[in-house]
Formats: structure tokens, C-alpha cells, sequence
């Protein structure tokens, strides 16, 4: 597993810019000015770095878009847009290191020619806000980030406005709310500008690679999957919190015996959920490696790296059935297959979690299939995929349910 390379110890106050220029920090943003904004996506293009915000999208091809794009008025938006019940990486990189997340948006904007950034963070992220805005200040003192203006963007702390149309709007003085796309971002985004969106931790990994070069990234991931990511392990573990991986150099049962210290019950894991809108990875697939290709193949995928874990005795519709409800709040209510699909998944869990018998299984992949693809951002495919894995790793569970009323785990 690789040494962290993003994090500072847990409950570390936010790094000073002192510190962080010590160990390197700006010589990055340096470097890139440099050089033409061409070979600083060509540089991230070669590292392979990909989107660590849940898709997983090639940064490089993002920039490159960006770059190509007319007119002469570009912006860059650092997504740290985290509402993610069990995700928490986003929030402790932003308190803890805000000025790699600064650099990284800086490398960025002059990478595709944007001469205004923005850092888009929830309102309840009280101290990520205090450090970013701290870090933004101790920057221009010290006249780092040169012409570029960089600004703090609060939204309202909900799921949807993590979604990058959703925070575009944000800035623009609209409701944190999804827009159908296209346009793209790249094309059109605030004010009708192209407007680059990356998560934050994506940019956070910028300077390192514009420091040590692409060939280093890919070094500590494996071949399609470069470089490190960021988890949160859940409380249900002897040692939660965030931690860093080289992705592809550990299983997700070395992730949670050995960095998580294993459960705290002692009770073994019936089954790993990557992120809320990811499938469940079931025991016999803990050997599963984390990178894209290996979790591809298990049937899941990385998602943001916000862990849920199912353990021995634990019911698995009382736990899906919590993420259900999660969606059916979190929706914005602006697409009626979105509102129809979270409502109905939930309303059928509810009546298998009470003992009511019924084609609870066929009603699901039913409104699954007929709103895929119909909403303005992904909540309805993340909505789904939790739920159709659980049926389908644990017809045992609903089955009893729908029966008696009770699960039979415990």
C-alpha cells in the first residue's frame, strides 16, 4: 500500500502556506506557467489521471476540451461538493490541505486558459470553508496565483448539488439543481462560458504530477488505474476515518482488516459497498482489488470511496431500504422518472421490510429499466444500483422478509 500523499494526520489544523512551501508546494504552479498550456494537459494526459469524484472521466481529455474551446473567457470550479452519507475525504482534504487543492485549481485554469477558478464547497463544510478561504488569502499575499481570481462558492448542503451542472448553477446565483445536459460543462457552463469541472481531490493530485512527472503517477497505481485515492472507512471498523491508496496495490479485504483494524464487533463482512451508488461487492469478491479494471470485473466500481460495510448478522433490506429512502430525499424533485423511480423503490422496500409478499424483485428492475437514462444528471442510475446488487447477492434476506416480516440474520 502506498504512504499518504494527500492527507495529513487526523484533526491536523489546516497546513500553512510556510509549510506547504517547504516540502515543495507552488513549485508545480511554476513549473506549469512554464510551459504551454498544450503540454500541461499533455503532461496529465500521459499520467493518466482520472476523475476521483465518482466517474472516473479522464482529466486530461476534460482539459484538452476545455482548452479547444472558443472564446476568451474560461472558468475553472473545483467541485468539493461532498453530501455522500459515509464519504468524507473531499471535507478533510479541504481543512487539512487547502493549498493543494489551490495549486491544482491554478494548474488547471492556466491549462485551459481559464482566467477565473472558483472552490465550491457545502455550507455545513464550516472548517473547509475557513481554510480555503484562508489559503486563498495567504496565496495573494504572496502573490502566487498571479492574475487569477479565485473565489468561494457555498452551496446548500444536498446530494444534488454536488452534481457539476447543479454547482454551475450554484454560482450563478440558481438553485443547486441538475441541468440537462448537453451543453456540457466544457462547452457552456457559467455564464454560457467553458467552465472546467473537477472534483477537488482530482485537483489535488496536479502538483505532484507536474512535479515528479506522469511516468511517477502511473507508478503508484497500476496500468489503467494510475496513481492514489482516498477512502473513508466507517465507523463500524477499529480505525475509521480517511486513508490513501495506490489503486490496484491492495484487495478490499486488506483495506478493512488491515487499514480499517477490522470490524469493531469482530463479526466477518458479509459484503463491501463501495459508495452509496455503486453494487455490493459479497464476500468471496473481498479479494478484489481497487482499481478500475478489477472492480469492473467484480460486477461494482470505486464510486468516491465512501465504504459501507454489511457484516455477519446484519439485515440487508433494512440496510438497503436506508439507502433507498437516502434517494428518494435526496432527488431534487425537477424529473418526474427520477421522483417516480426513488419513490417507488422505496415504497416496495417498505412493504418487503413489513412482510408484505409480492414481485418485489420484477417491480424494481421494472422501474429501473424504463427511468434509465431519462433524469437530467445520474441520481437514477445511483439509486438503482445499490438496490438491484442487494437483490440479487441476498434473496435469502428478502425472501424472509417478505415472508415473516423479519430478516432471519440475526
Amino acid at each position: 500500500m502506498t504512504g499518504p500523499l494527500l492527507t495529513r494526520a487526523p484533526g491536523s489544523p489546516p497546513e500553512p502556506l510556510a509549510e506547504y512551501r517547504a516540502a515543495g508546494g507552488y513549485d508545480g504552479l511554476r513549473t506549469a506557467r512554464g510551459m504551454a498550456p498544450e503540454e500541461v494537459v499533455a503532461l496529465v494526459t500521459a499520467a493518466e489521471l482520472r476523475g476521483r469524484g465518482g466517474a472516473a472521466f479522464p482529466t486530461g481529455r476534460k482539459w484538452d476540451l476545455a482548452r479547444k474551446a472558443a472564446g476568451p473567457e474560461k472558468h475553472v470550479l473545483a467541485n468539493g461538493g461532498e453530501h455522500e452519507p459515509g464519504s468524507r475525504k473531499d471535507r478533510v482534504l479541504l481543512a487539512t490541505r487547502p493549498h493543494l487543492v489551490l495549486e491544482g485549481t491554478a494548474i488547471g485554469a492556466h491549462a485551459t486558459g481559464a482566467t477565473e477558478a472558483w472552490i465550491y464547497l457545502l455550507a455545513d463544510m464550516a472548517d473547509g470553508v475557513a481554510a480555503v478561504r484562508g489559503a486563498i488569502g495567504e496565496a495573494d499575499a504572496a502573490g502566487l496565483l498571479g492574475a487569477l481570481r479565485v473565489r468561494v462558492q457555498i452551496a446548500p448542503p444536498t446530494y444534488v448539488a454536488g452534481e457539476e451542472t447543479a454547482a454551475i448553477a450554484a454560482v450563478e446565483g440558481q438553485p443547486a439543481k441538475p441541468r440537462k445536459k448537453p451543453p456540457y460543462p466544457g462547452e457552456s457552463g457559467i455564464g454560457g462560458k467553458p467552465t472546467t469541472v473537477n472534483n477537488v481531490e482530482t485537483l489535488a493530485h496536479v502538483p505532484g504530477i507536474v512535479r515528479n512527472g506522469a511516468e511517477w503517477f502511473r507508478g503508484l497505481g497500476v496500468p489503467g488505474s494510475a496513481g492514489t485515492m482516498l477512502l473513508t472507512l466507517p465507523e463500524g471498523v477499529r480505525k475509521p476515518g480517511v486513508v490513501e491508496v495506490g489503486l490496484g496495490k491492495a484487495a478490499w479485504r486488506e483495506v478493512v482488516e488491515d487499514l480499517g483494524g477490522g470490524t469493531r464487533s469482530g463479526r466477518p463482512v458479509r459484503a463491501v459497498l463501495p459508495a452509496l451508488s455503486c453494487s455490493w461487492l459479497p464476500a468471496p469478491k473481498l479479494e478484489a482489488r481497487l482499481d478500475h479494471d478489477s472492480m469492473k470485473a467484480a460486477g461494482s466500481s470505486l464510486g468516491c470511496g465512501g465504504v459501507t460495510l454489511l457484516e455477519a448478522g446484519e439485515c440487508a433490506v433494512e440496510r438497503t431500504l436506508e439507502i433507498a429512502r437516502f434517494f428518494m430525499r435526496e432527488q431534487c424533485g425537477q424529473c418526474p422518472p427520477c421522483r417516480m423511480e426513488t419513490n417507488t423503490i422505496a415504497a416496495v422496500l417498505e412493504k418487503t421490510a413489513r412482510g408484505e409478499p409480492g414481485d418485489y424483485k420484477g417491480q424494481v428492475e421494472k422501474i429501473a429499466a424504463f427511468t434509465r437514462k431519462k433524469g437530467f444528471c445520474s441520481l437514477i442510475e445511483m439509486a438503482a444500483a445499490p438496490v438491484l446488487s442487494a437483490l440479487s447477492l441476498f434473496p435469502e434476506d428478502f425472501e424472509a422478509h417478505a415472508r415473516t416480516g423479519r430478516c432471519g440474520q440475526s
